[in-house]
């Protein structure tokens, strides 16, 4: 969010550098873990039964780059090599003027030269959509450089839309050399999608929070990249069946970017079936808007896992999140405690059938940190956070039971059928906030909450007998977004497989046979 915290990031080329995350500036001393078993999946092998990649030969390189519509067309750059084989290199250009497609071809790699930029901003009031980025299932973009990064404008649109058999991958030049580990982060920007839909925290200080007038800068970006406005139906396009390796490099000062940003996008946008794989910040934040996702894999994220902020109203389904040893923050953190923190619209965001895998006890020392007046609601969820706290509410207005239409305040946090394990103290409160206030919104003992639950998930994050014994909440009174689900956690049972194929595995986390196999590398299909 805004309070930046000093972490050191080693990257794969052994430059080291050190760069600052979004974290809490009211830090409480951190308690002793309890006693939690986690059963880990096998390591993931190296070979490509194991992991899922193809056995074909060597990749060789394309003849040339395809004619896209862009006037300024693409670069053929050369060709790279790496354990997979030898690619063509195509360079886009620095901002795409004309809606175009990248098609896939066999051999051939896109690459991001530095920014670039989807169409041109069309203002906070605009109603057109001028330029759409297609990418087709199976293609490959990767970042060039450390600031390289896709900036998705206001009133232009990215259709992203992969498939089970042949997800979308967006990494880094490190990956495809062959360099990137299972700790690699930071090695390129991220993917960034703006909007016009409501957000606050306006840049100008006498703009209404909420209205046209009120805009943002994306954190990080030097040259504009501006979004907000009015429209909460707004579409800034689709992200299915994708993959973000490796993203967060530092773009200037303190700020880096997520591996996915969204900024003031509408609810037109579609976003589901999306992976994070070791982001050197947030697994993704969301400034402001309107957003709904479903069937999101967050895995060795050095920040938090889902990061909301500036008044977005968020619905989240379907959530895997799972920390590397000794990395990370928390696996939810919501808004700022700040100056701004009574502006309007407040932050609403509910999170339904999630699964939090939490390994590390620094920084915010809980699993959730709710804080800056946020309303928040948490149904169907696993928690195994053994070195940290389940829950941490900060300031009395994050707590208040007294909806208010009048300051858009929906009342107290709700948490429904959500068990977890976590370490001491269980609960957290501070800034006014004491630990037996959060323990009473948790509410362990009724409405199917249980903090002291002992999970019994296999393969890291399938829910077992103890987990199917739970009762579910009925996520769909919430809104019409979610679904209505009989199970509690992200994963029902081993028949349930929405994870699978379309995620690459790591040491961290194995998601079983991959087309894409190990994140390390790249496919070959």
């Amino acid at each position: 969010m805004f309070d930046p915290k000093l972490r050191g990031i080693v990257y794969a080329t052994a430059a080291a550098v050190l760069v600052t995350g979004c974290g809490a500036d009211d830090i409480a001393s951190p308690g002793i873990g309890g006693n939690i078993t986690i059963n880990n999946p096998a390591a993931s092998s190296s070979s490509s039964a194991a992991a899922g990649n193809s056995t074909s030969a060597a990749v060789t390189p394309a003849t040339g780059c395809p004619t896209i519509s862009d006037a300024q067309g693409l670069t053929d750059s050369g060709t790279i090599t790496g354990p997979t084989g030898t690619y063509r290199v195509c360079t886009l250009p620095a901002q795409i003027n004309t809606s175009t497609t990248l098609p896939k071809i066999t051999g051939l790699l896109y690459r991001l030269g530095g920014r670039v930029d989807v169409g041109t901003d069309q203002g906070a009031s605009s109603t057109n959509t001028a330029v759409t980025l297609t990418i087709a299932p199976g293609v490959i973009v990767f970042g060039g450089t450390g600031v390289s990064w896709l900036n998705v404008n206001r009133g232009n649109r990215i259709n992203a839309i992969g498939t089970a058999a042949l997800p979308i991958i967006f990494t880094s030049r490190d990956n495809v050399l062959g360099l990137s580990t299972d700790s690699s982060i930071g090695q390129w920007g991220g993917v960034v999608l703006n909007g016009r839909a409501p957000i606050t925290d306006c840049l100008a200080p006498a703009a209404t929070p909420g209205t046209a007038a009120c805009e943002r800068q994306v954190e990080g970006a030097v040259d504009p990249a501006r979004y907000g406005g009015a429209n909460s139906a707004d579409n800034s396009g689709r992200l299915s069946y994708v993959q973000i390796r490796y993203s967060g490099f530092v773009l200037s000062g303190d700020s880096e970017l997520q591996a996915l940003t969204t900024g003031g996008v509408g609810s037109g946008t579609v976003l589901n079936n999306i992976q994070s794989f070791n982001s050197s910040d947030d697994a993704a934040e969301f400034f402001g808007g309107s957003v709904n996702m479903k069937y999101f894999v967050a895995v060795g994220a050095d920040d938090d896992n889902l990061d909301t902020d500036t008044g977005v109203k968020a619905n989240f389904q379907y959530v895997i999140a799972v920390q590397r040893e000794g990395a990370g923050d928390s696996m939810i953190e919501a808004d700022s405690d700040n100056a701004l923190d009574g502006n309007t619209p407040r932050q609403n965001t509910r999170v339904a059938n999630f699964t939090f895998i939490q390994r590390s006890n620094i920084g915010n020392l809980s699993a959730i940190l709710l804080r800056g007046g946020t309303d928040y609601s948490l149904v169907n969820g696993v928690i195994a956070s053994p070195n940290t706290s389940c829950l941490r509410i900060s300031r009395p207005q994050t707590i208040s039971a007294t909806a208010d239409a009048s300051i858009d305040e929906a009342g107290a946090p709700l948490v429904r059928s959500v068990v977890a394990r976590c370490g001491t103290p269980v609960f957290r409160g501070s800034n006014g906030v004491t630990d037996a206030e959060v323990a009473a919104v948790f509410g362990s003992g009724s409405n199917g909450n249980n903090s002291a639950f002992t999970p019994s998930l296999t393969s890291l994050f399938i829910n077992g007998a103890s987990e199917t014994a739970v009762s579910a909440f009925n996520a769909s009174t919430l809104n019409a977004f979610f679904d209505a689900t009989t199970y509690v956690g992200a994963v029902r049972d081993a028949n349930d497989t929405w994870y699978a194929g379309w995620t690459c595995n790591s040491a961290t986390a194995t998601f079983g046979t991959s087309v894409t196999g190990l994140c390390t590398s790249l496919p070959t299909f």
